[in-house]
């Protein structure tokens, strides 16, 4: 396809860089009002396809059902922000000329003619099919929900020292001297041994004194689980809505 048959079948093609990354799809064709060659295109590409930049047709070959310009992405994303309105006024095809490096001049048509470095063109006006109708956008909002992360939980276990202070009854054993008398019933034991002499008798004497021991004993097991608690968040944004009116003697 030749610079004379580009037209209004270009819309909604998909259009490449010089290195053939996609820019998005065209929208509108803009011609040269004098020679009604096309001359510009508008472009919907980023999220949603919802921004529009101007991009010049000089030079373009197809890939295919796909159009491929001698530009780059970076061109194109940095282009200067201007409303596709249905024509270019001077100011803005100029604006559009320099930053895509072709010359401007208010002879001839630059880019139906070739590729950038030719002659500089005067206003370009849009064409949206063949019929005289003018298409009217809006932007909608489309929200959508991406996963990010919000913090961490982690387990930690670590030891503290308590004391612990217990009663316990503890036993001990301890002297009484009891006294009997000599009774019938004693006298022969009392009697047993030398009638004077020295002698000693021991008792072993007992207590209990606490023992302590200490043991690790299992109390609990403990674990994280996640739970998903659904709520609610208002998201705004402003959108865009376009207007059109009639001037003159226009009715309807």
């Amino acid at each position: 396809m030749n610079q004379a048959t580009l037209g209004h079948e270009l819309r909604d093609r998909t259009v490449l860089d010089q290195d053939g990354e996609k820019l998005g799809k065209i929208k509108e064709i803009y011609d040269d009002q004098y020679t009604g060659k096309p001359e510009w295109a508008t472009v919907a590409g980023g999220l949603f396809g919802l921004k529009t930049h101007f991009v010049p047709l000089a030079g373009a070959s197809t890939e295919g059902e796909d159009l491929r310009l001698p530009i780059t992405k970076d061109q194109v994303t940095s282009a200067p922000s201007i409303e596709a309105d249905g024509e270019l006024s001077e100011p803005e095809e100029r604006r559009l000329f320099e930053h895509y490096g072709i010359p401007y001049t208010t002879e001839g048509s630059t880019t139906a003619q070739g590729p950038p470095g030719g002659q500089g063109a005067p206003r370009a006006q849009a064409t949206g099919g063949h019929e005289d109708a003018m298409t009217r956008s809006e932007e909608e909002l489309r929200v959508g929900t991406a996963e990010r992360e919000r913090g961490r939980a982690r387990l930690r276990k670590y030891v503290v020292t308590e004391e612990v202070q217990q009663t316990i009854p503890v036993r001990r054993e301890e002297v009484r001297v009891e006294r009997e008398p000599i009774t019938e019933a004693n006298v022969d034991q009392a009697m047993s041994g030398p009638e004077i002499s020295e002698a000693e008798h021991e008792v072993v004497l007992h207590e209990e004194e606490p023992v302590v021991e200490k043991r690790a004993v299992p109390k609990e097991r403990v674990r994280l689980e996640k739970d998903t608690v659904i709520g609610e968040q208002e998201v705004s944004e402003e959108l865009r809505k376009e207007r059109i009116e009639t001037e003159g003697d226009a009715r309807g």
